[in-house]
């Protein structure tokens, strides 16, 4: 991997982490559309660590209130009633599917999910589903003629059953082009939470599971001679820069905006793919090892 590939990836991996477009599809794309290498499930996860980084810094007091809440809820049982302590619990009880699925399709993560055509219909399947979802929530805050507006939930509702729905949605980002943010995001707008609470869990939600891929690709990675460990590094910093500009953008835009602009995109980037590939333009296994 040369350095200009590098921060071309770390860029579009910053750029699409936490918005619900699919960071690992535009990694694959960006490879694909360029004639580089797949950078693969190992880069993917190794710059995770940046942009995951980016999310502890920007939620640095949410995280250090919780984890002060989560150890004295150990020893202390009055604590366990505290907010904080029980978002702690249900950070560790929603991280559970993805961890159990991640390790049991570990070959498939790295496989056959890189299929384009399967990225490809990911974006769009998703796409729709997060149309639906935002669809929902506009129409419980705005009411309607014959209908007053419902108040939709915080995180303050949530719970163990709740927080493992999260836990499955994100665990369907583990294929290319469903999107973490977008999967979680959505079940949450489906289980009647606001936009600003699915996000702010979703964010949380991820950071066991992503440090957790990340450290297991880097201990593999480091007993591999086939890491280019300078521009990899090189685009994790950038990464983790990009990342938490837009975690701040992103934060702001939820809580006024709709999601159809990402709909939008998420469709037509996948109906263009199919095309591409139908028309023998683009092979589905474009860039990938031996394929």
């Amino acid at each position: 991997m040369s350095w200009f590939e590098s921060l071309i990836l770390g860029l579009v991996q910053g750029l699409t982490e936490f918005l619900p477009v699919s960071s690992s599809a535009h990694l694959r794309l960006t490879a694909a559309f360029s004639g580089w290498e797949d950078p693969g499930a190992a880069f993917t996860a190794i710059t995770q660590i940046g942009t995951e980084t980016a999310v502890l810094i920007y939620f640095r007091k949410d995280i250090g209130r919780i984890i002060a809440a989560w150890l004295k809820s150990l020893t202390n049982k009055e604590m366990r009633r505290d907010h904080d302590a029980q978002m702690g619990w249900l950070v560790i009880v929603g991280s559970i599917p993805i961890g159990v699925l991640g390790l049991t399709l570990k070959d498939q993560i790295e496989g056959p999910f890189r299929d384009l055509r399967i990225t490809a219909t990911m974006l769009i399947v998703v796409g729709i589903v997060i149309g639906v979802a935002d669809r929902l929530a506009a129409r419980d805050e705005s009411g309607g003629r014959h209908r007053a507006a419902k108040q939709r939930k915080g995180l303050e509702s949530l719970n163990v059953k709740d927080g493992l729905i999260f836990g499955l949605c994100q665990s369907a980002a583990l294929i290319p082009g469903v999107s973490r943010s977008g999967a979680t995001i959505s079940g949450g707008l489906f289980m009647g939470y606001t936009r600003e609470s699915a996000a702010r869990y979703s964010f949380l939600l991820a950071i066991p599971a992503v440090l957790a891929s990340g450290l297991f690709e880097l201990k593999d990675a480091m007993e591999s001679d086939h890491v280019s460990w300078g521009p990899t590094i090189f685009a994790t910093v950038i990464a983790f820069a990009t990342g938490y500009a837009v975690i701040a953008w992103f934060m702001k835009f939820i809580s006024t905006k709709s999601f159809m602009p990402f709909v939008y995109y998420r469709v037509i980037l996948g109906v263009a793919v199919i095309v591409l590939v139908s028309m023998g333009a683009l092979s589905p296994h474009a860039g990938e090892s031996g394929g």
